[in-house]
């Protein structure tokens, strides 16, 4: 998951944007933050809402939030309380999603409200995926105003990304739609723990995603990320599935799923489900939040992760996040010469000529146009 620049705020190395009239952040959009949830409705207990959003399932009584911290019960309505109230909005390049598929070379706006609804105890933004959304600095930017930003900023396409865009499902829901009529491209930098009708009302007005795959083992996602696995390859296979283009993103952790048996059951998984021309990203570790204690990935480790997910049949494999000799370029899988040839978060070279390979005219997988 990318992270992005410093300065969490909407100043400080991102976009300035007006806050919230007054400098409360309900003021003025509090009619729309008590707009449409995706909600179960009035519970079994008098006054308490179930919401439906992600396997979790909570149940809250009057004046509670949800496990994510931005969904509450307010007079006996889910309620989202960062509807149209971003705390980080930047424009990146579309590689550091990553994206090496979808668009490439392009600016894409990029923009996050506090709130997850995992808790991985390496999150690389945990200051403000695990934050309460009154404690961080926002910016009143509701989706007609996204979409304007988008254009006025030269981005042919809209991240919902940094944190969990499925948290803030409505606001993602919604400033989509309006992009999608203004002709702009969708994307979701997601780890995918979400239910399957919101997921499908989503996708609908969604065109890429880049999806965490942070472990094969049940047992991890619960010990490293208080959430379960069997959700994430659902939500993985149904984005495919639909019509979303999917890349994966492997965070290769030492000692947890470094080994060669780990490495290559997500390629396989991914070979056998989503197919040999889904793009895999392997991604080095660096010491987070609350798991310090483990070191950096090598970039041997990274090599040795690209080269198994190719022995697996997957046509294009990247290691990124450490620096790989040719770990972020695109090969063709005809001719294996380099289509799109990557330093860092920039495309230096590239060799592709209406999606096929400008060496031999072989079809390259993705969305480039």
């Amino acid at each position: 998951m990318a992270r992005p620049p410093t300065g969490l705020g909407c100043g400080g190395g991102g976009l300035f944007l007006a806050p919230p009239a007054g400098g409360d952040p309900g003021a003025g959009s509090r009619a729309s933050r008590r707009r449409r949830v995706y909600t179960g409705g009035v519970s079994a207990a008098a006054g308490s809402v179930v919401c439906e959003l992600c396997p979790r399932m909570c149940e809250l009584a009057p004046g509670r939030r949800g496990d994510c911290r931005i969904r509450a019960n307010l007079d006996g309505k889910l309620t989202a309380l960062t509807y149209g109230l971003p705390c980080s909005v930047h424009v990146d390049p579309v590689e550091k999603k990553p994206l090496f598929h979808f668009l490439p070379g392009t600016p894409i706006l990029s923009i996050a409200t506090a709130g997850c609804t995992l808790h991985c105890r390496n999150c690389q933004n945990w200051e403000i995926s695990q934050a309460n959304p009154e404690d961080l600095d926002v910016a009143a930017l509701p989706p007609e105003d996204v979409v304007a930003l988008a254009r006025r900023t030269g981005c042919p396409s809209i991240a919902y990304t940094y944190t969990e865009p499925l948290a803030y499902f409505e606001y993602t829901l919604d400033a989509s739609a309006r992009a999608r009529e203004a002709g702009l491209r969708n994307v979701l930098v997601t780890a995918g723990y979400i239910n399957e009708p919101p997921l499908r009302e989503l996708a609908r007005v969604t065109d890429a995603a880049n999806i965490d795959l942070k472990f094969m083992s049940d047992r991890l996602y619960r010990e490293v990320c208080d959430g379960t696995l069997a959700p994430v390859l659902k939500a993985i296979e149904l984005s495919k599935s639909l019509g979303v283009w999917v890349e994966v993103t492997n965070l290769v952790i030492p000692t947890l799923n470094d080994s060669d048996d780990a490495l290559r059951d997500v390629a396989r998984w991914i070979r056998r489900t989503l197919g040999p021309d889904t793009p895999l990203h392997y991604s080095g570790f660096h010491p987070q939040h609350r798991m310090r204690n483990l070191p950096p990935t090598p970039a041997d480790t990274l090599r040795r992760a690209r080269q198994i997910g190719l022995a697996e049949g997957l046509r294009h494999v990247y290691a990124g996040n450490v620096t790989v000799e040719d770990g972020e370029t695109t090969h063709c899988p005809a001719c294996r010469k380099p289509v799109l040839r990557r330093v860092r978060f920039e495309v230096v070279e590239r060799h592709l000529a209406g999606g096929a390979c400008g060496w031999c005219a072989e079809s390259i997988a993705g969305v480039w146009k």
